[in-house]
């Protein structure tokens, strides 16, 4: 087991000064615990996208800064997004974010449905 940490002022811009880490096209990661369920900061950079993806289990996504969109809207700061398991959809940023991801499980990339 981990030890317990905080981040201070995590609303306010805290997570500016992590040692973010490359993990997709425009997006960097800083993990704050890597094994399931994964919890990480996504810093996503004006214009990253995420591919259509399946949920295989639940995820949630508090938005901290900017904005990041999907089929069902634009999420803005202090947005509170809940995917359930078996939901799908593929995430941009316009404008690029920051946000705190949980995730249960990896997402399964999909073509898309349409």
């Amino acid at each position: 087991m981990s030890a317990p940490f905080a981040i201070q002022d995590l609303l306010a811009g805290g997570w500016r000064w992590l040692p973010f880490q490359p993990f997709r096209d425009g997006i960097e990661i800083y993990r704050l615990r890597a094994d399931d369920p994964v919890v990480a900061l996504l810093r996503y950079a004006p214009g990253a996208r995420v591919p259509r993806h399946r949920h295989r289990g639940l995820e949630t996504v508090l938005v901290l800064a900017g904005s990041q969109r999907d089929e069902r809207g634009t999420y803005g700061a202090g947005t509170l997004v809940v995917n359930p398991a078996g939901s799908t959809h593929a995430v941009a940023s316009d404008e690029g974010c920051v946000v705190l991801i949980q995730w249960e499980r990896a997402v399964q990339f999909v073509a898309d449905e349409n």
